[in-house]
């Protein structure tokens, strides 16, 4: 079990409700989240809707071979909270939440340190 986040991972599903996604397979020049995903391993992700506006961010759980528990929404179109998707195709990816980068705030710097994020010399 680990977190991981990669690169060009998407896949679509048409799943429904408030529950887990199943994932239906990559998108054309994309990987599968079981490509770079074991079982009980996290990520972030997030899921669209194609074709409306809602969508949602946060932190999953990923079943072998094609299922995503959605663990922690960090952001979404439902104040934060879990979306009701409803029918239609849905995309899910993985992506690095803006919530969770490191910005600079004061004269190009991020005002963390060695000693603060505990970095080797």
């Amino acid at each position: 079990m680990a977190f991981v986040i990669a690169d060009r991972v998407r896949e679509t599903s048409t799943t429904t409700g408030t529950g887990s996604f199943t994932l239906g397979g990559a998108v054309t020049g994309y990987r599968t989240f079981a490509s770079v995903l074991a079982s009980a391993d996290t990520t972030y992700y997030t899921i669209a809707d194609q074709g409306g506006a809602n969508w949602e961010v946060g932190i999953g759980t990923f079943t072998s071979p094609s299922t995503l528990a959605r663990t922690t929404v960090l952001s979404s179109s439902n104040a934060g909270n879990l979306v009701t998707f409803t029918a239609g195709i849905k995309d899910v990816f993985i992506s690095l939440p803006a919530s969770r980068t490191v910005q600079s705030f004061s004269a190009g710097t991020t005002g963390l340190d060695r000693k603060s994020t505990r970095l080797n010399s």
